[in-house]
């Protein structure tokens, strides 16, 4: 229903920071049609050329500055990821992705209050690396 939402296209790439290349990241939409609290995230899952990456490697952000480990944001009721507000998922990786094309997978799942079963968004895209 909401994998639509999910992966927006485009936006996968390599992150670098000093000089380094420490890992990739891509953005998502929220898997509901309202913001939540980053505490009713359920899950993040990041699956590249049929290998899943290590959820202790994703990190999530709905701006620059604040980036949370999944295990992180189970506690966090702060921040608020709303609707329409791309969040970025990126992993931890150390030389990122190849040059060349690749098969990523992510999976964005999310509870809500009033709706007893999460809301699980699914997006396989091809994506180059130059």
């Amino acid at each position: 229903m909401f994998d639509n939402n999910v992966f927006i296209e485009g936006t996968c790439k390599n992150v670098e920071e000093d000089g380094k290349i420490i890992g990739y990241e891509m953005q998502t939409h929220i898997t509901y049609y309202r913001g939540i609290p980053l505490s009713m995230v359920n899950f993040l899952a990041v699956e590249v050329d049929g290998v899943k990456e290590d959820p202790a490697n994703i990190r999530f952000a709905v701006d620059p500055y604040d980036w949370f480990t999944l295990d992180e944001m189970t506690t966090v009721s702060t921040i608020k990821w709303e609707y329409g507000t791309p969040g970025t998922v990126r992993v931890l990786k150390e030389g990122g992705l190849s040059k060349g094309e690749h098969e990523v997978h992510l999976t964005v799942c999310t509870r809500t209050a009033y709706i007893p079963v999460p809301l699980e968004g699914n997006m396989t895209r091809k994506v180059v690396i130059e």
